[in-house]
């Protein structure tokens, strides 16, 4: 049936308090902690592990670990098979398979991801829990009233639940709110960060006037980093499309030239979020463990060469890797034969594939380079002054990338509010007029 403006409009609205329902649902659950903690004792633990895995981890539950929240993982399972997954499907025969049969495979494969996160969830809690009972605070004193198995136990079903629960609160954002629901709420914890990043700032400048030359620096950056983000976020690369004379319906269409857009960073924010996921795990051994084993592991932790090394590695591994699954070139070059369409110069069928390959390589490189100096840049300024980057450069990618894709959501909302308008206007005033009166 033919939906008008104000139909599409009150939908819009309904979709936007939703998400903001959602979201408020998430923050709040982030504060209730699990039973048997000493809360003090875990929030000095907390405030003297600098760039170890609360803090990385904090990023992604929006600090529900510092107070070791029913919530502590959040999407964090969901990330790390959502990883396994995708790996596995290059190289398991029965999962590309999966992946080929359309929508009804990509709901197989959804429920294999969600049974392996609920396991993913019950190793973590369980590691979390035990490494929590080992640890003490600056005082000494122990950070678990209670420690023993069950105490492990009870910490493995409500992390567990809790993470669950924050999965299905991300799918509920995707289906009945503006979309990206996992996306959003990772942007939401890092948001939550803003505030005590900007008191942090201003701490140091109360303590050190000296320091506001390098406060004043540091917002400066972080604006160069927000406009780079912006820029790049927002590019693309138009390969020019013709399409020839073909019959449509009863109808002949004449020739026509258009382009088809190329995204400059074709896999967006999931390669550095699966980056930063594989190497938050050497931060989970040093945070909890106090050995001379582990003292090596100290350079994998945020600001040090070899973690800054190792996430180039993976950024442009996962950058490539991501591209290939959002981009199929010979399904592109398919489509486009069966239109009658071609590119300027490129024969149709497998020409136009390596032609659409070589161009898609060379952005997602572009891509890489782009994402890994936005990451890497901040912490190796940050190492050279001295300073602290309270907002590092994967959390300001990650909050940029989601608003820009959330603000494409909400417009194509009201373009399609628009159009339906323009299609159907006696039904749109109908429309309205029947919700008025139901109102009434």
């Amino acid at each position: 049936m033919p939906q008008g403006s104000g139909w599409t409009e009150n939908v819009l609205v309904k979709r936007l308090l939703f998400t903001l329902l959602a979201l408020l649902v998430f923050r709040f659950g982030v504060h209730i902690p699990v039973p048997g903690i000493d809360a003090k004792e875990l929030a000095l633990f907390a405030s003297q592990q600098g760039a170890g895995l609360l803090k990385i981890f904090n990023m992604f539950s929006g600090g529900a670990l510092s107070h070791f929240s029913i919530f502590s993982l959040a999407v964090m399972p969901y990330i790390s098979a959502s990883i396994i997954i995708q790996l596995m499907t290059v190289v398991v025969p029965s999962l590309e398979q999966m992946q080929k049969e359309g929508g009804v495979g990509r709901q197989k494969i959804t429920r294999i991801t969600r049974s392996l996160s609920v396991l993913l969830a019950l190793v973590q809690a369980y590691l979390l829990s035990a490494g929590l009972e080992a640890s003490r605070g600056p005082n000494g004193g122990m950070i678990v009233l209670d420690p023993g198995l069950s105490f492990r136990l009870m910490s493995c079903v409500l992390m567990a639940a809790g993470s669950c629960f924050v999965m299905w609160l991300g799918e509920q954002i995707t289906d009945k709110g503006i979309g990206n629901g996992i996306s959003l709420l990772i942007f939401a914890g890092i948001v939550a960060y803003l505030p005590s990043s900007a008191n942090t700032i201003i701490e140091m400048v109360k303590q050190n006037s000296g320091a506001l030359l390098g406060a004043l620096g540091i917002v400066a950056f972080a604006l160069v980093l927000v406009f780079a983000v912006t820029f790049f976020e927002q590019s693309y690369r138009k390969v020019p499309i013709h399409y020839a004379k073909r019959l449509v319906g009863k109808r002949v269409m004449s020739a026509q030239a258009t382009h088809l857009p190329l995204k400059v960073n074709m896999a967006g924010i999931m390669a550095a979020i699966f980056a930063s996921t594989i190497l938050a795990v050497p931060a989970t051994f040093l945070s909890f463990g106090s050995s001379a084993g582990n003292v090596w592991l100290a350079d994998f932790l945020p600001g040090h060469w070899l973690y800054n090394a190792v996430f180039v590695v993976l950024g442009m591994f996962f950058s490539f890797f991501y591209a290939s699954i959002v981009f199929k070139s010979d399904d592109v070059a398919e489509n486009l034969k069966k239109q009658n369409a071609y590119i300027p110069g490129v024969r149709p069928g497998s020409e136009t594939a390596e032609a659409l390959d070589t161009v898609v390589t060379r952005l997602t490189f572009a891509g890489a380079i782009y994402m890994n100096l936005i990451v890497v840049v901040p912490s190796l300024i940050g190492s050279a002054f001295s300073q602290q980057m309270t907002f590092g450069g994967t959390s300001l990618l990650i909050v940029v990338g989601v608003g820009l894709e959330a603000i494409r959501q909400v417009r194509a909302q009201l373009a399609t509010q628009k159009y339906d308008f323009l299609i159907f206007p006696s039904q749109s005033r109908d429309t309205t007029t029947a919700n008025n009166d139901t109102r009434l």
